[in-house]
């Protein structure tokens, strides 16, 4: 075989992986172990376009390089298979969603298959899968019986807290729980039924049961999260979302908010994405401060970092979902106050806390009392404020919050002046010189904002009107979704209605059939559906199931031991394999995947299942690939188009065009006319014979007809070139520009380095014997040491660059020795492994090259034996000479004077000054 024919060599290799599970992962105490994982694709219809494999080529360069190095590598590869878009699909055609998953799965595993990974497919998970959601149903009924020790920060069993209660009561208990838990005695426990004791330890429970304010999408029959939701409509269909509350399962993440917080510290993520959580998570020291409601026993409760400015107060806010906004609604405010709540409260948490532009609200006609005061504070509606954050309810101070004043300034409300107490008028420059100083006040008079608050709170704590607290941004995380295609929740409701875990040895609770995928009649999720569907023939299973991160918060582990029924993971596994080294994947799921599989972990290691309490070492995010864009110029009313370069000549639309009938901007002009039934009679404007497009960079999709399927590009230049290109354009974690027309390059460049063992004659494959000279050891080691740096610093482009430089100067030097070709395929091969393979077979190696070991470089090849000086002469560059590189100044500066062509330029005549600088320059001024 002469030429480098991709297709035979990557096939060949392929299969050889396959056949003999190169790349299988063992448990092996005798060697260091590395994980490598991607975030696993959710396998939709449309299959990968080229900007997907990014981050899985650059995981798969460092599992590779790793083995290399000496490392035992896990790096699997699985399917994020429960999920909206195959159900909608269901929905629509009737067809059971694991049969659309199965087919699209299947294509991505082709897909995949072609790119050459290393993954070792003997570890494949897949979440909709029985044999897999057995075990995210088992960790379920584990967090289920577990509570949250606030003394010893960490999760404990509920036995351990019912036999606190037996001893005590839940009096000196410090757990997080529910705020209406009311306190007992161990008496009055003891006494207790079963069905009494029931719905008080769900208040303990790490999952519960409770009213929250949830986002349904009664199009899609479901809650959605709130990154779920854009613009008041779900992500995936557009469809109008509102805000409601349900009765729904949900998890107290909340328990673990500082630890979340704190193990940020010990993890290497982006520091963007640290503080994207930091944000999420929000953690602030403040004050709980009483109103009372004029005319009422109500008390508003408010959640404040800054009760230092409470004489500033001449307003409240409440949210628009608080469960008392009707009682707080005056008669004549009724019709505005329940018009204004439902456009407000279905807008996204997101959108109202993110959107300081838009002011709106309504007055509910009630007051407040002023603690200190005793004066009268309206009580408004404003969507600004939310449910879920403090307590819905907020004291508007606007001479010292932007957003408050803001609010007051738009609806004319008083402002009170921070330094006087009184009501008047601030000006935007007074609010601007004012803002966030202290009152003036009795208690605080003269204080600092440092000495203020502490001296604040006292004073409220005090007067019993209040106390100190912290509080967090971040809400109890909604655990139940209403729709089919999802883990069913291992509970059942016994004939008092009280929530039970099923029993472990009916795990898994396999989901069962339906006619349709859509609510009942009466408004009960999918589940409804299904026929005889009971636990122990009489109770009802819970008919709401799991969302789509339960299975994605801890697959990392199954994948440590994928085929165990009998533990989610051995013991062995989970103490060897511990937590993963390298994560790549998209900064999207900061709030979402990336907080769960934390907060799940902390719990598997508080209950003694893992030796780490975090999941991941190391995580880095890789930017998108963008599509390049094609255009096409129509003249308005005709069927013809204008090449671009004369379109300002015509009146023309610009049309997006199938960027694959597309070649270095060049329209194929009879592709076009097949490509769509409307363009058959199409005529061309041409300019140069040739019609050129526009082009322009945007997100890849369907829609602009800019997608590029990787398949087309392994069938036309091969996997390698396809794996090199990805890399080569830039570093992993920046967005860039897809472009076909940049891809023949490093398509040449493997034509290149394939050259360098076929010098023979006709092409044939021929290697030196002959030791290897200085010059191409020096090449050879210096891509070895950039190379070796790149990988470690996780700079992937710049190693394509230097393999380029390498094979080009090896080319120039004409250098076919064994002694270097047979170093070039192992540190080639993370990047390029086919050829790599190929060539180090040719090379007479029996074993695969990812059982080779990475070459390290030595710095002896790499010093200068020589060092050529430039000589300047009066500022001009006149001659060089070579000098040896230890070289003393004495001998450079006789060696340059006695040189023929600085004695022309000199004229013979005496230097007046000579400067050396060693290994840099000679200065000659006569």
């Amino acid at each position: 075989m002469a030429e480098y024919s991709f297709n035979e060599i990557e096939s060949k290799w392929q299969k050889y992986w396959e056949d003999n599970q190169t790349f299988n992962a063992k448990v092996d105490p005798s060697k260091p172990k590395f994980y490598a994982l991607d975030m696993f694709p959710y396998p939709s219809g449309a299959g990968l376009h080229v900007g997907h494999p990014l981050g899985y080529i650059a995981s798969d360069i460092i599992a590779r390089y790793k083995r290399l190095k000496g490392f035992n590598v896990l790096h699997p590869m699985g399917f994020d298979s429960f999920g909206l878009p195959a159900e909608q699909y269901a929905i629509q055609t009737g067809q059971h969603p694991a049969i659309t998953t199965e087919t699209n799965i299947n294509r991505y595993k082709e897909q995949l298959g072609k790119i050459g990974f290393s993954f070792d497919w003997d570890k494949e998970v897949r979440t909709s899968s029985p044999e897999y959601y057995k075990w995210t149903q088992w960790i379920f009924m584990q967090i289920f019986d577990s509570w949250y020790d606030n003394d010893q920060k960490k999760a404990r069993r509920i036995a351990e807290l019912e036999a606190i209660f037996e001893k005590e009561g839940n009096t000196n208990v410090n757990a997080s729980c529910d705020e209406d838990t009311a306190s007992f005695t161990a008496e009055e426990w003891n006494v207790y039924s079963e069905n009494e004791k029931s719905p008080i330890l769900l208040k303990y429970r790490l999952t519960y049961l409770a009213e929250t304010t949830v986002n349904w999408c009664p199009a899609l029959g479901t809650v959605l999260a709130n990154d779920e939701v854009i613009n008041g409509l779900s992500e995936r269909g557009g469809h109008p979302v509102e805000r409601k509350n349900m009765l729904q399962w949900s998890m107290r993440i909340t328990a673990y908010a500082d630890r979340l917080l704190e193990g940020l510290d010990r993890i290497d993520f982006s520091e963007p994405l640290k503080d994207i959580q930091r944000n999420w998570i929000g953690k602030s020291y403040g004050c709980s401060v009483k109103f009372n409601v004029e005319n009422s026993e109500r008390e508003l409760e408010v959640f404040t970092t800054r009760v230092d400015t409470i004489f500033g107060v001449s307003f409240m806010s409440i949210a628009p979902e608080h469960e008392w906004v009707e009682e707080l609604t005056s008669p004549e405010q009724k019709d505005a106050v329940e018009a204004y709540v439902t456009q407000a409260k279905n807008r996204s948490e997101r959108e109202r806390m993110s959107d300081v532009k838009t002011i709106s609200g309504v007055f509910t006609g009630s007051y407040a009392v002023h603690p200190f005061t005793g004066k009268q504070v309206p009580i408004w509606v404003a969507d600004y404020v939310l449910a879920g954050y403090g307590t819905g309810v907020v004291m508007a101070v606007p001479c010292s919050d932007t957003r408050d004043y803001a609010f007051a300034q738009h609806f004319d409300l008083p402002i009170v002046n921070i330094q006087e107490g009184d009501r008047t008028d601030i000006s935007q420059d007074d609010f601007d010189a004012k803002a966030g100083t202290m009152v003036n006040s009795d208690f605080l008079n003269g204080m600092t904002v440092a000495e203020a608050g502490p001296a604040a709170i006292a004073k409220v704590e005090e007067m019993s009107i209040g106390q100190a607290k912290v509080q967090f941004k971040m809400r109890d995380a909604v655990f139940t979704r209403q729709r089919y295609w999802g883990e069913p929740i291992p509970v059942f409701y016994d004939e008092k209605g009280d929530a039970k875990l099923i029993s472990e040895d009916q795990l898994p609770l396999r989901l069962p059939e339906v006619d349709e995928y859509l609510p009942t009649e009466s408004g009960e999720p999918p589940l409804g559906r299904a026929k005889g569907w009971k636990y122990d023939e009489k109770y009802a299973y819970e008919l709401s199931t799991m969302p789509g991160w339960a299975g994605s918060s801890w697959y990392l582990f199954r994948y440590m031991d994928p085929h165990n029924d009998n533990e989610f993971a051995s013991k062995e596994a989970l103490d060897y394999w511990q937590d993963v080294d390298l994560y790549i994947g998209g900064s999207e799921h900061a709030t979402g995947h990336l907080l769960y599989s934390r907060f799940w972990t902390k719990i598997l290691f508080d209950l003694g299942y893992l030796k780490t309490d975090e999941p991941f070492k190391k995580l880095i995010n890789q930017g998108m690939i963008q599509g390049r864009s094609n255009f096409v110029y129509r003249v308005k009313g005709t069927n013809k188009f204008v090449s671009h370069g004369l379109r300002k000549d015509y009146e023309a639309d610009a049309l997006h065009v199938d960027v694959n009938i597309v070649k270095n901007d060049i329209l194929d002009t009879e592709a076009f006319k097949s490509w769509r039934p409307d363009f058959k009679d199409a005529e061309f404007i041409l300019e140069g014979g040739q019609y050129i497009c526009g082009n322009e960079v945007e997100k890849m999709s369907k829609s602009k007809f800019n997608v590029v399927n990787p398949d087309d590009m392994v069938d036309q230049f091969g996997a390698d070139t396809f794996r090199l290109y990805e890399m080569f354009l830039g570093p992993l974690e920046q967005f860039k520009p897809w472009n076909t027309n940049g891809i023949d390059g490093v398509y040449k460049f493997l034509k290149k380095l394939w050259r360098l063992y076929h010098g023979g004659a006709e092409g044939a494959f021929e290697v030196s014997e002959e030791k290897a000279d200085k010059k191409e050891l020096k090449v050879l080691h210096t891509c070895i040491k950039k190379v070796t740096e790149d990988l470690n610093r996780y700079s992937f482009n710049t190693s394509v660059s230097n393999f380029m430089i390498c094979v080009n100067e090896l080319q120039s030097l004409k250098c076919n020795k064994r002694e270097i070709l047979e170093l070039l395929p192992i540190l080639v091969s993370p990047y390029a492994p086919h050829i790599a393979e190929e060539l180090w077979s040719k090379l007479g190696k029996t074993e695969s090259v990812s059982l080779a070991s990475f070459p390290d470089f030595n710095e002896e090849y790499l010093k200068e034996s020589e060092f050529e000086y430039p000589i300047m002469i009066n500022g001009k560059m006149r001659a060089k000479i070579q000098m040896p590189a230890d070289a003393k100044k004495e001998d450079i500066e006789k060696a340059a004077l006695a040189d023929e062509k600085v004695i022309k330029w000199t004229e013979g005549k005496a230097p007046k000054r000579v400067i050396v600088v060693p290994k840099k320059i000679v200065n000659i001024v006569v």
